[in-house]
């Protein structure tokens, strides 16, 4: 398995949070973890990419501790979080070259694919973009450096029909490379139509882990 997640429990005081979350993803899979909104599913991810730190429980990421190996994890993950906070005065462009020297070995031209792929104007500044072209952004950073393993907080988000195909594309393409897709969603139609097994969550608790 590459992601290991056992017993896993993040409390906010009164608040809901995750409790006893445990799966495991096995490499080259594509995993979709399902549930309405504030059921837990960004909690979940936060704690794997060690923006949380959960209150018990171990989760692992290829056998690395999330917590205490974090900086080797980001080498091997692609992270688009829900609600990306990214320098509105900056030009899409410059946010990817920014986050492609932060990573080193980024395939330039690779790069210029994706973003002709979803058909996105890099010379605009970020706060001009809509929604669906932030969105676009995220997705580019993460799936630029090719990384082992994607984990992506409701990627379709405000992406028009057209770029979910092409999403959809993509996430077929790191399948067939043997690479791995963590994603998470509300909407079940999306996962049907990319996701090989998934999780489903609800009010912090992980309810029923399948097939499609």
């Amino acid at each position: 398995a590459i992601i290991d997640v056992e017993n896993l429990t993040k409390s906010y005081g009164s608040k809901r949070g995750i409790i006893d979350v445990s799966f495991q993803v096995e490499q080259g899979e594509v995993f979709g973890f399902l549930g309405p909104n504030g059921a837990g599913k960004t909690t979940t991810i936060r704690t794997l990419m060690a923006l949380l730190r959960a209150d018990s429980g171990t989760a692992r990421i290829a056998g690395l501790d999330c917590w205490q190996r974090s900086v080797e994890i980001k080498r091997l993950v692609g992270y688009l979080p829900g609600e990306p906070a990214l320098d509105p005065g900056l030009t899409g462009g410059q946010i990817l070259e920014y986050f492609g020297h932060l990573r080193g070995d980024v395939d330039q031209a690779y790069l210029k694919q994706l973003i002709k792929r979803f058909d996105l104007d890099p010379s605009r500044k970020f706060r001009q973009y809509s929604s669906g072209n932030k969105r676009k952004i995220g997705i580019i950073q993460a799936f630029m450096h090719r990384p082992r393993l994607l984990i992506l907080d409701e990627p379709t988000s405000g992406l028009d029909p057209l770029n979910q195909q092409e999403f959809d594309r993509m996430v077929k393409e790191v399948r067939d490379d043997g690479r791995t897709v963590f994603l998470s969603s509300h909407i079940l139609s999306e996962v049907e139509q990319t996701c090989t097994r998934v999780g489903i969550i609800r009010e912090g608790r992980l309810v029923r882990i399948g097939g499609v």
